[in-house]
């Protein structure tokens, strides 16, 4: 009941966890039905590249229930896996409760309240591949720490999608927070997921679309970015960005990181294009290192020395004066499905560092053009002629999101794939592959269909 689709094996070296291996590896499809239930959208193509191992990269897509719409996301972990692992398998759930309608979510509360089970809030599209989450579990643990929360601030902010997907965001990480805070005083209920503090102290970019009704929602935190492709009336593209990076290369992330501090504290809040001399993105989950205070850091470096070790430590940053420096409240952008909006590219920052939005849009909106009107053998005889061979590797691959990677790859310099150096990136050892590249992640949304 996944729709999976699109895992056959493609020639040439394979896009997933072990190269060479032609077995479909991450790459992941699905179709949605048409109608009114599509919400505009009309399937999604998925896959993921690690260059860490175990990856950092978290990727997830659901259709939310009963409230309608549909939510897909990248997370971009770091310091390890454990935050992004646990936004991609809870986030979802905080957003699909703030989106419910008032006598769903009273109802939802009287089950909580009673101990009844909760209905489903959310149908997961996944890969076989990708983490399962255990929904029970998930909702025992947020429901019973923030419900009433969330259910006050919903009434307050009148229901807005945008102010749902903020407060979702910032909801989680608060709970993250808690959940860490409770299990250094080792007060965490029993039933709680595990290891909060790990889950803490690393972190995570997100960049999380929310579409219902022909309505795209972008809700961003870091540098994952969400780009749309646009065809003109000529039929060629172009690359429209619905997310900005929240990094310094950012003149307005640093003017509010410096408006959030004393006057003091305008050299050393960023230095070196850091957060703190530290960090790269200014907007994340977990990293709770700049966020506690100077105190609660140094309680946990006391208390719990084991898990600091299992993390690589933690300690106060230089001139850490004026907490929290690390925001995880999201930027969300809204766009109406336009006829000319092709398709939506969400992609974790390992892609932006290999190829430029342009280039990007480009390569998907010919691979699904080309897809969609079908390729006769006479004009694949003319595109091979056309193109001096390099129609066959931008046609052998059913998965859009697996093209983009093969070009992020292997490319050639000239618009097309090498299949030697495609062949070597993808050889190289778990310890080397870090040096090249970082992990990288992509989810290909169409929204309309195409016109050759």
């Amino acid at each position: 009941g996944q729709g999976r689709e699109g895992t056959t094996c493609s020639r040439g070296p394979e896009v997933g966890f072990e190269p060479g291996r032609c077995d479909g590896a991450n790459e992941y499809s699905h179709t949605l039905p048409r109608g009114p239930a599509s919400h505009g959208v009309l399937g999604f193509h998925s896959n993921l590249l690690p260059s860490n191992h175990p990856s950092e990269d978290r990727r997830s897509g659901a259709t939310c229930l009963p409230g309608g719409g549909l939510l897909l996301g990248v997370f971009d972990g770091h310091a390890g896996p454990a935050c992004a692992h646990a936004v991609s398998q809870r986030l979802f759930y905080y957003i699909a409760v703030a989106t419910l309608p008032l006598r769903t979510l009273a109802e939802l509360e009287q089950a909580v309240q009673e101990e009844r089970a909760v209905p489903p809030l959310l149908e997961w599209h996944k890969h076989p591949q990708d983490h399962n989450v255990r929904s029970g579990d998930v909702i025992a643990v947020f429901c019973s720490v923030c419900f009433c929360f969330l259910l006050s601030d919903w009434l307050q902010d009148g229901g807005s999608i945008s102010s749902a997907l903020v407060d979702a965001f910032s909801r989680l990480d608060d709970d993250l927070s808690l959940e860490a805070q409770a299990h250094l005083r080792g007060s965490l209920p029993g039933r709680s997921l595990t290891c909060p503090l790990q889950v803490a102290l690393s972190g995570c970019t997100a960049c999380v679309v929310h579409v219902s009704q022909g309505v795209l929602h972008v809700a961003n935190l870091g540098d994952s970015r969400a780009v749309l492709g646009v065809q003109e009336a000529g039929g060629g593209w172009s690359a429209l960005s619905l997310t900005a990076d929240h990094n310094a290369q950012n003149p307005a992330e640093l003017r509010r990181v410096a408006g959030e501090h004393p006057a003091a504290e305008r050299r050393t809040a960023v230095r070196h294009g850091r957060l703190l001399g530290l960090l790269l993105p200014f907007r994340a989950f977990g990293d709770v290192r700049f966020k506690w205070s100077s105190e609660a850091l140094a309680h946990l470096c006391e208390t719990r020395p084991d898990v600091l070790a299992a993390v690589g430590g933690v300690r106060a940053p230089q001139n850490y004066l004026t907490p929290p420096y690390l925001s995880a409240r999201p930027e969300v952008t809204c766009h109406r499905i336009r006829a000319a909006d092709k398709f939506l590219v969400l992609a974790t920052d390992g892609l932006w560092e290999l190829m430029h939005r342009q280039t990007v849009v480009q390569l998907v909106g010919q691979h699904l053009t080309q897809h969609s009107a079908g390729v006769t053998l006479g004009g694949l005889q003319r595109l091979l002629l056309e193109r001096k061979g390099r129609a066959l590797a931008a046609l052998e691959d059913q998965n859009a999101a697996t093209h983009l990677l093969r070009h992020a790859v292997g490319d050639d310099g000239y618009g097309g794939v090498e299949p030697r150096r495609l062949a070597k990136m993808l050889s190289l050892p778990a310890d080397v592959a870090r040096m090249y590249r970082d992990d990288i992640t992509i989810t290909v949304i169409q929204l309309n269909e195409l016109h050759a």
